[in-house]
């Protein structure tokens, strides 16, 4: 089952910020990028921060919080003191629409 749910507008993508959504009470940042657009799970790993408000540098996103990056094309942590990375989603974009596969 692939399970491609329609999530935003492209147009309501910025390069070097990220959105939250929440599709079927997934708390989920997009993020565009020069080379695509991609989602991971908006709460930081180590605290209750969300990841959409954090500082953009490239294709890395800051935790508000206590500053712990996540690269954003994957989740992985590359600077703690957060030490799990968080969940990434598959992301493509069809007519001008994100669509996210919302597997578990």
């Amino acid at each position: 089952m692939s399970n491609w749910t329609d999530v935003a507008s492209e147009a309501e993508l910025f390069e070097g910020a990220g959105i939250a959504i929440t599709p079927e009470g997934h708390d989920i940042a997009i993020f565009k990028l020069e080379d695509g657009v991609y989602a991971i799970d908006n709460v930081c790993s180590h605290g209750n921060a969300k990841l959409c408000d954090g500082f953009m540098d490239g294709h890395l996103v800051e935790c508000p919080f206590h500053q712990a990056m996540f690269d954003v094309r994957d989740g992985s942590v590359t600077c703690g003191p957060a030490t799990e990375p968080v969940k990434s989603w598959p992301v493509k974009i069809e007519n001008g629409r994100v669509f996210l596969q919302l597997i578990d």
